[in-house]
């Protein structure tokens, strides 16, 4: 077996080439939006020329779907952490919404995500369409299982919530675009808000007790 010989420091900062322009195309995005961001800002936020981000990307364009993809990452173990939870089913519901919170709202990447979706989705709907599929998707399959596998075993009762999963995660995208439109200036007690969802969540699901004043 022919061992690799390990990499020189030259050819290990050409390898981190290509995530160290997804990482400068994400700050530029950011503060200047699509349009506005040129390609020579970007390359000077690395420190190369403006020809040496063509090398790895062809254009802005492929830039930017590259960078969303990238940026991205984060939300592609949502399935798997689904899955893997485990315990009883309302708690499952709680751990989920809470890392909801944890990767989307109080994460300014994820929340800078939201608004290249939003303010770019009509130039780019091909790449809506990819991070729907690659990433909200699984997501919202794995969801709608468990709520399935709740209501067959008795811990939930049956609800719309098996076909439209993406409820779940309905009040927590209201307080991603409200923290993209006002930043710090609307402040409100976040722990509060999760505590409150997480109870409507349960109220829906959680099976119904017979008033005990029914006769």
């Amino acid at each position: 077996m022919v061992e690799k010989e390990p990499q020189g420091p030259r050819a290990q900062k050409k390898a981190a080439r290509p995530l160290e322009i997804l990482e400068a195309a994400f700050e530029e995005f950011s503060a200047k939006g699509y349009t506005a961001t040129r390609v020579e800002d970007i390359a000077k936020r690395v420190g190369v020329t403006k020809g040496t981000v063509y090398v790895y990307f062809e254009n802005k364009e492929v830039l930017f779907g590259e960078m969303m993809r990238h940026i991205s990452a984060p939300l592609a173990d949502a399935r798997d952490y689904i899955r893997g939870l485990d315990g009883p089913y309302p708690g499952r519901i709680e751990a989920f919404v809470r890392y909801v919170y944890a990767r989307l709202v109080n994460n300014r990447i994820s929340r800078e995500l939201l608004r290249f979706v939003v303010s770019e989705g009509a130039r780019f709907p091909h790449l809506v369409d990819r991070q729907e599929e690659e990433f909200m998707k699984p997501m919202f399959e794995a969801a709608g299982e468990l709520i399935r596998e709740g209501v067959a075993c008795g811990a939930f009762r049956p609800t719309p919530l098996c076909d439209m999963p993406e409820i779940l995660i309905s009040p927590a995208l209201l307080r991603t675009i409200e923290h993209l439109i006002y930043d710090d200036r609307k402040s409100a007690d976040l722990d509060a808000f999760i505590e409150a969802h997480i109870e409507l969540l349960l109220s829906s699901l959680l099976p119904l007790t017979p008033s005990p004043h029914k006769g």
